[in-house]
């Protein structure tokens, strides 16, 4: 269990300092000469490990997979609406309808500033979970990544058919 934050001798925590996680990676990497016997493995789990634990998101995936918690495929409720209106604009323009790229545009703003705001509550759940550990936070992170994974599809999406416009 948290073979990753074991790989770079880090304690398992949602918040990690990038600088030490950095140093940490660098110096483990140092250690495991390509002579010695199995370094190909350690540098494999090594990078693997440092990958997912420099990005936030990953990181706090990763930390809920391993404590057994399974991020859920559904849309949030709360984005129903969102989705509803831009699978609407998504169909417009690709019928052709141009009079649909503002809303498009629209909701590209909003997704992003919906996804910064994910991004500054999972800051705030990590941190308080790091002081208190409990299993209500855990949940609650869930919830915050299951949206932010979400608005990044949405995003995702959004940014294909702008690109598919702009360069047309």
């Amino acid at each position: 269990m948290f073979e990753y934050y074991e790989a770079l001798g880090l304690q398992p925590k949602l918040r990690v300092d990038l600088d030490d996680l950095r140093k940490r990676f660098y110096a483990r990497s140092r250690e495991s000469h390509p002579d010695l016997r199995g370094s190909e493995d350690r540098m494999a789990k090594l990078n693997d490990a440092f990958r997912t634990l420099r990005d936030p998101v990953t990181r706090a995936e990763y930390f809920l997979r391993e404590n057994g918690i399974e991020l859920s495929k559904d849309a949030p409720p709360e984005l129903l609406e969102e989705v509803f209106e831009l699978n609407m604009a998504l169909e417009e323009i690709r019928a052709g309808d141009e009079s649909a790229l503002p809303a498009l545009k629209s909701s590209r703003e909003r997704f992003a500033a919906m996804q910064s705001e994910v991004d500054g509550e999972l800051e705030r759940l990590g941190a308080g979970y790091d002081v208190k550990p409990n299993p209500a936070a855990l949940d609650e992170i869930r919830g915050a990544l299951n949206r932010r994974r979400y608005i990044s599809n949405l995003l995702r999406d959004v940014d294909k058919e702008l690109n598919v416009h702009l360069s047309n």
